[in-house]
């Protein structure tokens, strides 16, 4: 079990870096001296950087767009798919969506959204968003 006294041992040892690096050993590394080569994430760090992905971005939609808490969840989760793959910046990109999204307009959305690089980049992804923003359902 870690005490705590390891942990700020580690972090002043190691140093805390926020994006990957490489180490005197020449290894990928990240956090506090993670070796991310040889310790790959666990499925409960992933869950947990998930999560916190995804509460960033349900933060961003929120702070940005006045109607995403009026959205159904199953239009809210789509979204938040959305921003998560694109990021904040290249989502803004998206002005006839997003306004035919704040008009409630779903079919103009789901088009515009599609009309895009972003479609033919991901189009798996894509048709399967722009379906539930379209008929807010998750289901087919």
């Amino acid at each position: 079990m870690t005490t705590s006294k390891a942990a700020i041992m580690l972090r002043q040892q190691e140093g805390v870096r926020r994006f990957p690096y490489f180490c005197p050993a020449n290894q990928l590394t990240v956090g506090a001296g993670r070796n991310i080569q040889a310790i790959p994430f666990s499925d409960d760090e992933i869950d947990l950087m998930l999560a916190n992905d995804i509460q960033r971005v349900t933060n961003e939609l929120n702070n940005t767009f006045s109607w995403f808490s009026e959205l159904s969840q199953a239009r809210s989760d789509a979204m938040i798919c959305i921003g998560y793959n694109l990021g904040l910046n290249r989502l803004l990109l998206f002005r006839r969506a997003l306004h035919s999204m704040s008009e409630g307009q779903w079919s103009d959305a789901a088009y515009h959204f599609m009309d895009s690089k972003w479609a033919k980049q991901v189009p798996a992804r894509a048709q399967m968003l722009t379906r539930i923003i379209k008929t807010g359902k998750l289901e087919p």
